[in-house]
């Protein structure tokens, strides 16, 4: 699945250049000339990264992008602006939350690299949360384990660092099988919780 771009200028002209100059990059473009037009597309679909301009009729790309950060704060924030001033940055950065600023004209290849920057750091952080998240499941699948078989997480080490096997019973594979049986189990009383 692509990465979705989200422009978002009351000029034409400037969204079809900025749409032409990103159009061989591997992520979808999607166009808007106002605010609210953006705020429909949004709502309607996932967005990762929005491209605003600030001097828009009705909400300007400060309140816009302020309204992106509320509503949906994974999606990445640029401002590209012709109004370069020292204030519209730091109200951008401030109130929008803007990751890059931008001024046009902007050099093309310098805002398609940032932007492949931005979504592989998306990227990172989206597989990061993934893998925290597996590691608690795990964490408590191991705890689950453990409150029902006493011992079963703990591993006895002999002086070479070699695994011991106590096997009291003689029946190493009924116990496997047991504990299989048991993970099985704990899984559904998790899936239950949604964890």
């Amino acid at each position: 699945m692509g990465h979705n771009i989200l422009l978002v200028d009351d000029d034409p002209l400037v969204l079809s250049s900025l749409e032409r100059s990103l159009r061989k990059e591997a992520f979808n473009v999607l166009c808007a000339s106002s605010a609210e037009e953006a705020l429909d597309i949004l709502e309607k679909g996932y967005v990762d990264l929005v491209i605003s301009d600030q001097q828009m009729p009705g909400i300007s790309g400060t309140e816009f992008l302020a309204t992106v950060s509320r509503d949906f704060p994974d999606t990445i924030r640029f401002m590209l602006t012709g109004n370069a001033s020292l204030e519209v940055a730091l109200q951008a950065i401030n109130k929008g939350a803007v990751s890059r600023f931008f001024v046009k004209p902007c050099n093309n290849i310098e805002l398609a690299v940032a932007i492949r920057q931005a979504l592989q750091q998306k990227d990172f952080l989206t597989q990061a949360r993934r893998l925290l998240f597996a590691a608690k499941r795990q964490s408590t699948l191991l705890d689950e384990l453990e409150r029902c078989v006493p011992g079963i997480t703990q591993v006895k080490r002999d002086r070479k660092g070699a695994i011991i096997l106590n096997d009291e019973s003689g029946q190493i594979e009924d116990l496997m099988n047991e504990l299989g049986c048991e993970i099985v189990r704990v899984e559904k009383q998790l899936e239950k919780f949604d964890l």
